[in-house]
């Protein structure tokens, strides 16, 4: 009899010790795949968020806020700065962008290579409803988010009118030619954006000469958008140096902000995987207690193979080979509830967070459960090779 047959028909007989094995591992390599498929998709919804925001930076104004106490008493926080932009400040934040652009890539073009986007938020009220209004250089605006689609109109154009995103328009039940009034200016709705999954979609727009004037903010902005159209961009470099040429403004660098959530995101990871490090040690053991009660049952069956003339090495191969089996099945079962249980937990610890199957992750469990079910193995593989065949007689 082959040893490959040999050990079907034993793991076949000791079922119930067997399956307590590869739950231990099952348990430990769906606590590491359900991790990992968490991570993966939390990294993935941080990058498309940030793709999908459209702008390398954001220009905001210089505001800080100053707790106020007397004595020993809190008085409260004083916000110091301006609120809005002067409007001459965006061409400051475009030359700066563009010429450190130019030194960065070796362009010689001289026109306009960023695109440089200003914003106006007013908070106002339409039908009675308090909505949020943001005055935009369409031509700008539509350049940077690039995912804009029209659901119905066309885009918004220089004079005044307006576009709604889809959920303003459900909400104030507007259609296209409809008019609204905006601080008394009379305002026509050309235009609702599809449904984007973003703040975009509770958001009226209109042109922001449009804003400025019905609202007398002529020449002030909330913010500027900045979108550097190159992946070698020295964004950082850019926000910095607007940062120390441009009084009254804060430039803040999106990548930053993302990197700075994927790095507490990575400590959650790794303290998770620290937890499924104790997981899988707690399998190993697992694995170490049914092999060698395995071995105390079978000390005749080993007995009895050593005087027949089987070798230390057949021996240790039935049990590496055990092992396998037991690795094998707890990989796979790992995988499929790994993955079941990042659907279930991951939206609980990341809102809104995507969770799909990832196929890589598959030779990995396998791989990890078997290391995990070898190793397991090698000790009482180790004292299966000392038994001799008189220990065997005492046995029976």
């Amino acid at each position: 009899m082959k040893l490959y047959q040999m050990v079907a028909k034993d793991v076949l007989r000791r079922k119930k010790r067997v399956s307590y094995a590869i739950l231990g591992v099952t348990i430990g390599t769906m606590t590491v795949i359900s991790i990992l498929t968490i991570a993966l998709a939390g990294q993935v919804r941080i990058y498309e968020q940030l793709e999908k925001y459209g702008a390398n930076l954001v220009v905001i104004p210089a505001i800080s806020n100053v707790d106020m106490e007397l004595g020993g008493l809190r008085l409260g926080a004083l916000t110091v700065g301006e609120n809005y932009i002067n409007e001459d400040k965006v061409n400051q934040v475009r030359q700066i962008t563009d010429d450190l652009i130019r030194e960065a890539q070796g362009i010689e073009y001289e026109g306009n290579i960023a695109t440089v986007s200003p914003k106006l938020y007013m908070n106002t009220e339409v039908r009675e409803v308090s909505v949020v209004v943001v005055g935009i250089d369409p031509r700008e605006e539509n350049m940077i988010k690039t995912w804009w689609r029209i659901q119905d109109g066309e885009y918004l154009g220089q004079t005044d009118q307006a576009m709604l995103g889809s959920g303003t328009a459900e909400l104030l039940k507007l259609n296209t030619g409809n008019k609204i009034m905006l601080n008394g200016a009379d305002i026509t709705i050309t235009g609702i954006l599809e449904e984007t999954g973003s703040i975009d979609d509770y958001q009226v727009f209109v042109p922001i000469n449009t804003l400025q004037k019905a609202f007398d903010k002529e020449g002030v902005v909330s913010s500027i958008d900045v979108r550097a159209l190159c992946n070698g961009c020295p964004v950082e470099t850019i926000a910095d140096s607007i940062n120390n040429n441009i009084p009254g403004v804060r430039a803040v660098a999106v990548k930053q902000v993302a990197a700075t959530e994927m790095g507490m995101m990575e400590k959650i990871n790794n303290f998770m995987l620290a937890l499924a490090g104790i997981t899988l040690a707690v399998g190993l053991f697992g694995v170490i207690n049914t092999m060698m009660t395995s071995i105390h049952e079978r000390i005749k069956d080993f007995g009895i193979m050593r005087a027949v003339g089987a070798s230390r090495n057949q021996i240790i191969k039935i049990l590496i080979y055990e092992a396998a089996i037991i690795g094998l099945a707890g990989g796979v079962l790992g995988y499929g509830a790994g993955t079941l249980m990042a659907h279930a937990i991951g939206p609980l610890l990341f809102e809104g967070i995507a969770i799909s199957y990832v196929p890589l992750y598959l030779p990995l469990s396998i791989v990890l459960a078997i290391l995990v079910a070898i190793i397991g193995t090698l000790y009482p593989a180790f004292r299966a090779t000392k038994i001799r065949v008189a220990d065997s007689f005492r046995s029976l």
